[in-house]
């Protein structure tokens, strides 16, 4: 039955903004996309697939790298229009650059401000040794 589904506000392309947070810690470790097979999927299965705008395809994470993504639980925001996957990030890395989170830059903003961006986190696995292409 997909009534849950119905419920979801896809946008004109038929995606959705998912957020992946840690299920214990409640870390944010990335936003992706969803289509309505990704979300199926990732309902069923009970891992984290979403829909890959630059390869225009299904991508479940951890296909490549190995970290894959188990989904405890699955919630919509009062829009209906965000997904929110709290989950268990299986090898520890969830961001292509080989950091545990893609959320790793910081502002440092100064007295006017402006200010820069400061990395935060360390690069856990070099992304050429997880992505051997």
């Amino acid at each position: 039955m997909s009534d849950w589904l119905d419920a979801v506000k896809w946008d004109a392309q038929g995606l959705v903004p998912a957020i992946a947070q840690d299920a214990a810690s409640g870390e944010i470790f990335m936003v992706a996309w969803m289509n309505r097979e990704a979300l199926e999927e990732t309902a069923r299965t009970g891992r984290g697939v979403y829909w890959s705008r630059s390869r225009n395809k299904l991508w479940r994470k951890g296909e490549e790298s190995g970290h894959v993504q188990t989904v405890s639980e699955i919630r919509l925001d009062c829009d209906n229009d965000v997904v929110l996957l709290k989950i268990e990030q299986l090898g520890g890395i969830a961001c292509h650059t080989g950091r545990r989170s893609c959320f790793f830059q910081k502002l440092d903003r100064d007295s006017q401000g402006g200010g820069h961006w400061v990395t935060t986190s360390p690069v856990l696995k070099n992304p050429d040794e997880i992505y051997r292409k």
